[in-house]
């Protein structure tokens, strides 16, 4: 365990190095930062601190930086995250509540995230197998074709058409929505199959086979979309870090093109809080050189899907940290509203 003062000496090199993207040498730490020890004191901390592998020293300076293991001890460390301001807040809430629908939402809240982090944002649209039914809405185009519409709890709304194998009154189907929507509303996606399996025989004899092709087809549409969607922004934000990728930004970008790797940099969505991801932590060998801070979203307090963002290691966590949280709070606000 590191002493309190070395801890404070490796938070003000982090601070410092962080704003000013010169390595840090232990005269500039004495001058910036009431340390309240001599600079041969702070010389000795940082031996010690590069010693355990906290900080190093680049070749081309007598300054230090913090390493992957240093940053990691910054952030467990951290008092707390940066708030946002009260102008801050209000205009994200502004921004966020002028969307239409979901994808109007999840565009949103990537442009937001990318110019408030000034990093690559990434965000998950709502899982539908975290996801419960709002409403089932059932609409007549012909006798013999329906159109299907499904709203989920986050405003996602899915439509397919049916051809029935006869004509189906609205009477029927005016039967069907009500029953349908009595069983399935309000709960969640992988209750819905036992849920509907036996609503067939509760129609007349003729109605069944139109009644089973309606069931089917929603269920397909459950299975269907277990697809995860993602939405990435703020790529060329990466271009104004170049000197922190040690050969080329390539790797990176290459990553943030495989959605698989992004779903798995974000990790679980059950996983609510802020997650932090610093270099060698993150398993793609392209993002190496990357930090990620993801956090879960969603509404009634149930994260149905996650959203962060990709940066270098030289990071303002807690100013990240902080507007990551801050935005996902308001995501999971209007998905509750709408």
């Amino acid at each position: 365990m590191l002493s309190e003062r070395r801890l404070q000496v490796l938070r003000a090199i982090v601070q410092d190095y962080v704003g000013t993207e010169e390595p840090v040498g232990s005269k500039a730490l004495t001058e910036r930062h009431s340390l309240g020890v001599s600079p041969a004191t702070v010389r000795n901390d940082m031996a010690a601190l590069e010693d355990e592998g906290y900080i190093a020293q680049p070749h081309t300076s007598a300054g230090r930086i913090p390493t992957d293991k240093g940053y990691r001890l910054f952030v467990d460390k951290l008092a707390g995250v940066k708030p946002m301001t009260a102008p801050e807040r209000r205009a994200i809430q502004n921004f966020l509540e002028g969307a239409v629908d979901l994808d109007d939402v999840v565009a949103r809240t990537v442009r937001l995230l990318a110019q408030l982090t000034r990093q690559v944002a990434v965000v998950q649209y709502p899982s539908l197998t975290r996801s419960t039914v709002r409403h089932v809405e059932l609409l007549s185009l012909a006798p013999a074709r329906v159109m299907l519409v499904l709203i989920t709890d986050t405003g996602r709304v899915e439509q397919r058409m049916v051809d029935c194998p006869a004509p189906f009154g609205e009477a029927s189907l005016a039967d069907l929505r009500a029953r349908l929507n009595s069983r399935v509303a309000g709960r969640r996606f992988a209750d819905v199959p036992k849920l509907v399996e036996d609503l067939a025989d509760a129609f007349e004899h003729e109605d069944r086979g139109t009644v089973s092709m309606v069931l089917s087809t929603l269920l397909e549409t459950l299975v269907e979309e277990n697809e995860e969607r993602l939405m990435i922004g703020g790529t060329a934000n990466l271009t104004r870090f170049g000197h922190d990728f040690p050969l080329t930004i390539r790797p990176v970008l290459e990553a943030l093109e495989e959605q698989v790797v992004l779903l798995k940099l974000l990790g679980e969505a059950k996983d609510p809080g802020v997650t932090v991801r610093i270099g060698h932590e993150n398993a793609h060998e392209g993002l190496n050189s990357t930090s990620v801070v993801s956090v879960g979203y969603g509404s009634g307090g149930e994260a149905v899907a996650k959203l962060g963002v990709v940066g270098p290691t030289r990071m303002d966590y807690p100013g990240t940290m902080g507007a990551v949280r801050a935005v996902a709070r308001y995501v999971g606000q209007i998905l509750a509203e709408s």
